[in-house]
């Protein structure tokens, strides 16, 4: 039967393999207190590193459905379970044991793959979370200052060529006057092209205003011209005179 402490140390280990984003196997012969501890402070408190039998880490990692992390699991074994970005912790863990010879990495587990201590030095050379999100964010910042510069390069030249004008006037102030009497200028000479045209349908107006229709000439000649009736009476007036 199995001892209660035990099973309840598998118990936590199935949940940290469950629960955590990777797991760095290590072995920790050759380090001291003082060094273990020292590791721990600098992995952070997003990593917990601790000294786990092999024979109960066995049973938790079947628990879990691990499957792999046996061959692992020989001599002295610590194991850092990351709560936060694994590649910080793969850094940290790699800055240490340059430091520290005595730290040697075994392999490790994440996103349902074990880890060969060739995937973990390529994991800790990979950038940092932090750093990729602030590359993502620089970059976006720089296409939205190049879309605004694009999108305010015409307000920028129409606001250069008003101010430009703007110190013109205030230098000269004839210069607005000009400006504003240019316009004219260059109407007037379509105004005096138009005139004679207009003086010219008025003649014309009044020519044919006042000259006689040809119903008025005849009339005009039929009034003047003795009637048939008139000729005879004088004729005989003469006659009877004489």
């Amino acid at each position: 039967m199995a001892r209660p402490d035990k099973v309840a140390t598998v118990a936590e280990i199935t949940d940290r393999f469950r629960s955590s984003a990777a797991a760095v196997l290590t072995d920790y012969r050759g380090l001291s207190v003082a060094q273990m501890k020292e590791l721990r402070r600098s992995l952070g408190a997003a990593v917990t590193f601790s000294v786990v039998k092999n024979t109960l880490t066995k049973r938790a990692a079947a628990e879990a459905g691990i499957e792999g992390i046996d061959e692992l699991l020989v001599g002295p074994s610590a194991i850092a379970f990351v709560d936060g970005d694994p590649v910080d912790a793969a850094k940290g863990i790699r800055n240490f044991a340059k430091d520290n010879p005595d730290l040697v990495v075994k392999g490790g587990y994440m996103d349902g793959a074990i880890l060969t201590p060739e995937d973990f030095a390529k994991l800790a050379d990979l950038e940092s979370r932090e750093v990729l999100l602030s590359k993502l964010a620089g970059a976006m910042k720089a296409k939205q200052s190049q879309a605004a510069a694009l999108f305010a390069a015409p307000l920028a030249q129409a606001a250069r060529a008003f101010g430009a004008l703007q110190t013109k006037v205030e230098a000269d102030p004839s210069a607005a006057t000009a400006a504003a009497e240019a316009p004219a200028a260059e109407e007037a000479p379509e105004a005096a092209e138009a005139a004679p045209a207009d003086d010219a349908g008025e003649a014309s107006a009044e020519a044919a205003t006042e000259a006689p229709t040809s119903e008025d000439s005849e009339i005009t000649e039929t009034s003047d011209a003795p009637e048939s009736g008139d000729e005879p009476a004088a004729e005989a007036e003469e006659t009877t005179e004489g």
